[in-house]
């Protein structure tokens, strides 16, 4: 696909590999994701959805098969081109927040921003709009602790899009919420996903949720099908 910003060619992976208990996880997945297309990946727990998605992020390597990612060709590369590539381009979020405690909403936003060379005034005036974004400015001196579950993941969110990815990649984002703080925060997220024009991979056991983006493909033994 021209104008993937994901595009995954014969990707297979599995685990002990050679031995008697040999595990095959993912077997030859194709996948592209266009640039501004949301695509809902649904797969029960066990399936190699977190082992595909960690191989679209340049945190896992797949046993064969080629990853491009904003038309770069990443397969093979040394850890440091990895390591700029998930900084740059790609943007993670999963279940659980992963929010640093002792830090404010604020600051888990400007954080990551600072790390890739933002000035910091730069870095907390994108970390204060992507909050006005989601809706929770006034908490943004909070701690962790100090959030609610709903509020907690919309930082997250903030955090995933603070160094403005062209990927992102979601692994059950609203899991963890009970169903009206899940449609709530699942909502802020889209938002702030069309706002930004990003392209997304999203996770998610939930079909309403998954029906509400631009396409649904389902992990299937080992092989992506469309749902």
């Amino acid at each position: 696909m021209s104008n993937a910003v994901l595009d995954l060619r014969g990707i297979t992976k599995s685990y002990n590999r050679g031995a008697p208990n040999e595990v095959s996880v993912l077997q030859g997945i194709d996948l592209s994701v266009a640039a501004g297309e949301v695509v809902a990946l649904v797969a029960p727990s066990g399936a190699g959805k977190s082992t595909l998605l960690h191989i679209a992020g340049l945190l896992d390597v797949p046993d064969s098969g080629t990853v491009h990612i904003c038309g770069q060709d990443m397969t093979g590369q040394p850890d440091a081109r990895r390591t700029a590539a998930r900084r740059n381009d790609v943007g993670f979020i999963y279940q659980f927040h992963h929010l640093l405690p002792e830090f404010t909403a604020l600051e888990n936003i400007v954080l990551p921003q600072l790390a890739n060379a933002t000035a910091r005034a730069v870095a907390e005036a994108r970390a204060r709009s992507l909050l006005e974004e989601v809706g929770i400015a006034p908490r943004a001196d909070h701690r962790p602790a100090a959030l609610s579950g709903g509020e907690q993941q919309r930082v997250a969110f903030c955090r995933a899009l603070a160094n403005q990815p062209r990927l992102l990649l979601a692994d059950e984002p609203t899991g963890n919420l009970d169903p009206a703080t899940s449609d709530q925060v699942f909502e802020s997220l889209m938002a702030l996903v069309r706002a930004t024009g990003l392209s997304a991979l999203i996770a998610t056991h939930n079909l309403e949720l998954a029906a509400r983006m631009d396409r649904q493909i389902r992990l299937d033994a080992g092989h992506v099908v469309p749902l």
